[in-house]
């Protein structure tokens, strides 16, 4: 069987390059494999049909590098919703338009049954609240593109710590990673909130307003998104300190577990990933179980997009559970949000957010 795929969205992470990540010469020239439409072109069963985007040029050089007929290039999502049928549609728009974008694929007459939502699900919470409950109402899969849950070291690992125990108890994390907190340090934040398999119930925050992203995208605009961090609180009682402070150049994705049985530590930038049990007072490193190399960003980052296309396949087929629901995305937006909350109105605030407190938006790109 055939299934039939669409994106909304023609910018990097579609399928055309993202500063930072591939090579500079091929950026918005050819077509880039680790993407949403890279994805599909990896599975057996999905063909991408059918592209939209507001910016005609864009558009159109999508369209001639992924060879999708001019007559399926749309310049409004709209119109490509209203022809096209469709099985799965791709959101891979700026985030302060995931949510317009994932309610219309939903209640379109594309009536798709998957939607392959790029991260952070959106820019409040009440929005994030509002996509997933019309996307369960319309039964409607939302896969929100958080790569590192599909990649095999990572679901490893889980088993290791959630199935196996191999930590036993975890007391505390600390974290690090790069600015800007909804660009690029949700992919940490939702690391932490897999592994743990937990969500905060208090947070405490600090925004210091810096980000590169300005100047990397060449933007035209200030938007709220920057570097900050603070500490939260897990519902199973585990402290964890957030620090996304630094500079693209300098930074390395790192993450340190401490538990009543172990310890552990993942560089993925460095790819080095360190585990230590606890052997009468002391810690003894070993080797993980069933884990031969650390994760890196060169192997598995590139492979993410086939394996979450995959499984996207599995789900139009009804032979997997969704592995990124927007509910667990949620998880991650809630920290980010209750950071900014804490910071401006100097309070720690409890998880879930207040009704009100659900609204606040955090402008990006």
């Amino acid at each position: 069987m055939s299934y039939r795929a669409g994106i909304i969205g023609t910018g990097g992470i579609a399928g055309m390059g993202i500063l930072g990540m591939h090579d500079t010469d091929a950026i918005g020239k050819e077509k880039i494999h680790a993407s949403h439409a890279g994805g599909y072109d990896a599975t057996t069963e999905i063909e991408l049909v059918a592209v939209a985007d507001i910016d005609e040029e864009n558009l159109r050089t999508f369209g001639e590098a992924w060879a999708i007929p001019s007559d399926r290039q749309y310049l409004s999502h709209e119109a490509m919703l209203s022809e096209e049928d469709l099985d799965v549609v791709s959101v891979c728009t700026p985030s302060f338009l995931h949510h317009e974008h994932v309610v219309s694929a939903a209640q379109s007459d594309a009536a798709p049954d998957v939607i392959w939502c790029e991260k952070p699900i959106a820019s409040s919470v009440s929005d994030a609240d509002e996509m997933i409950d019309i996307c369960e109402e319309t039964n409607t899969e939302l896969v929100v593109n958080h790569s590192f849950r599909f990649t095999d070291k990572l679901q490893r690992l889980y088993t290791l710590l959630q199935e196996e125990r191999l930590l036993g108890e975890v007391n505390a994390v600390s974290t690090q990673f790069r600015m800007e907190l909804l660009r690029n340090s949700t992919h940490l934040l939702d690391t932490l909130v897999y592994l743990l398999d937990s969500h905060a119930e208090l947070v405490s925050g600090y925004i210091s307003g810096e980000n590169e992203a300005v100047d990397s995208l060449g933007a035209d605009h200030e938007v709220d998104d920057s570097a900050g961090g603070g500490f939260a609180l897990m519902n199973d009682g585990t402290f964890t300190t957030i620090d996304c402070t630094i500079p693209r150049a300098i930074s390395s994705m790192t993450l340190q577990f401490i538990g009543s049985k172990g310890k552990l530590y993942m560089n993925n930038d460095d790819g080095e990933w360190r585990y230590w049990r606890l052997v009468d007072g002391e810690h003894v490193e070993e080797s993980l179980p069933g884990i031969t190399d650390a994760w890196t960003w060169e192997d598995d980052y590139q492979n993410a997009f086939a394996n979450a296309a995959r499984h996207i396949q599995s789900l139009l087929k009804g032979n997997a559970t969704n592995r990124s629901t927007g509910r667990e995305a949620l998880r991650s937006l809630e920290i980010i949000i209750g950071f900014y909350v804490s910071h401006y109105t100097g309070s720690q605030v409890d998880i879930p957010l207040d009704r009100p407190l659900r609204r606040v938006d955090i402008t990006s790109w």
